[in-house]
């Protein structure tokens, strides 16, 4: 069991490590398609590497999707989601010490961390209820695809490069609305550092994508999208 926690950790750890960190580190050079691709490859890499070992969710989102599928027990899933928020937090400690060795100084109030957000001064500035309707709708597709690659019947050996090139492509479209969660973990991490307004906002990327991961879960259990 503790091999699942461990690889869950590090998967997680390398979501939120390579991910905020090209946004915050190389961000301007590389822009939304640098960011979203750093995501995506991250992704991809770790379901070949951790992925026979735990199946490589590294999203409580995805977790409780699978669980509400029938795939994975309550012990697992309380495991697994311990060890992904573990990570992600460690991963944004980690890069919060990395950048603030920046030479000519790094505010990470002003600067930020990779966390994420919505309304006025966050990237695109949309409101509330655009975050809200992105999130749920962006989590519930890519745990729709998650869920079907990864089924009984799927070609499994291309699993780990569709789903990564779904998030790829969820973070191109809302990397401006909300910094893209999709991801409860990858969000907390960030928060816990960046400050007072980036903790008083996490509550809407625990709550909405386990929402929509959820739903997809409900899909797959009804044998809806069941192969």
């Amino acid at each position: 069991m503790m091999k699942k926690y461990v690889a869950e950790f590090i998967g997680t750890f390398t979501l939120v490590f390579f991910g905020c960190g090209t946004a915050v580190v190389a961000g301007a050079q590389v822009g939304v398609l640098g960011i979203a691709f750093a995501f995506g490859f991250a992704l991809i890499g770790m379901a070949y590497g951790i992925g026979p070992i735990s199946g490589c969710h590294i999203n409580p989102a995805v977790s409780l999707a699978v669980f509400i599928a029938d795939r994975m027990n309550a012990k697992d899933l309380v495991g697994y989601i311990l060890s992904q928020c573990a990570g992600a937090i460690v991963a944004a400690g980690i890069l919060a010490m990395l950048v603030k060795g920046q030479l000519a100084g790094y505010d990470i109030g002003s600067g930020g961390l990779g966390q994420n957000g919505w309304g006025q001064g966050y990237l695109g500035a949309y409101g509330l209820s655009s975050a809200i309707l992105f999130e749920l709708i962006a989590t519930f597709l890519f745990c729709v695809v998650i869920l079907g690659s990864t089924q009984e019947g799927a070609p499994s050996q291309i699993a780990g490069l569709a789903i990564g090139i779904t998030l790829v492509v969820i973070h191109i479209f809302g990397i401006q609305i909300t910094g893209v969660s999709v991801n409860p973990a990858r969000s907390l991490g960030p928060a816990l550092f960046a400050g007072t307004k980036a903790i008083a906002q996490v509550w809407l990327f625990l709550i909405v994508p386990s929402i929509g991961g959820a739903l997809a879960g409900v899909l797959f259990r009804s044998k809806v999208l069941e192969k």
